[in-house]
C-alpha cells in the first residue's frame, strides 16, 4: 500500500493549552467525581441512620487525612461544577462567547469555586464539624 500524505488527528500535544480547554476538561472531569463522591454522602447518610455507632465509624473515616481530601475535593467538584454550569447556562442565552470574555469567565468559574470551597471548609473546621 502506498502512503497517503494525509493529516493527522489533532491531539492534546498539538494543540496549545487553554484556560477553555481546561475548564471543559475538569467539568467532565468534576461531573464524574460527583457521581462517585455521591457514594460516600450517601454511606454518611446510611450510617446516620443505621445508629451512632455507625456515623462514629463514619466520622473516624472521614477526619482521617485522606477522608478530609476526598471531602475537600467533593466540595470543590460540587462547587466547580456549578459555576461552570452557570456559565454554560449564561452562554447558552446567546452571552460571553468573545474570547475575552470566554476567558474571564473560564477564570471566574475556577476562583469562584476556589473560594467557595474556602468558605464552606472555613466555617466547617470553625464550627468543629471535621472532627
Amino acid at each position: 500500500m502506498a502512503q497517503t500524505q494525509r493529516p493527522l488527528s489533532p491531539h492534546l500535544q498539538i494543540y496549545k493549552w487553554q484556560v477553555q480547554m481546561v475548564t471543559s476538561i475538569l467539568h467532565r472531569a468534576t461531573g464524574i467525581a460527583l457521581s462517585v463522591g455521591t457514594l460516600i454522602v450517601v454511606w454518611g447518610l446510611v450510617a446516620l441512620a443505621a445508629g451512632e455507632d455507625a456515623f462514629h465509624q463514619f466520622k473516624i473515616c472521614m477526619g482521617s487525612p485522606l477522608g478530609m481530601i476526598l471531602m475537600i475535593g467533593w466540595t470543590w467538584s460540587l462547587f466547580y461544577h456549578l459555576c461552570n454550569g452557570i456559565r454554560h447556562l449564561v452562554q447558552d442565552a446567546g452571552a460571553g462567547y468573545a474570547i475575552a470574555q470566554f476567558v474571564r469567565s473560564s477564570w471566574l468559574t475556577v476562583i469562584g469555586s476556589i473560594v467557595l470551597t474556602l468558605i464552606v471548609w472555613g466555617y466547617v473546621l470553625s464550627a468543629g464539624g471535621a472532627a
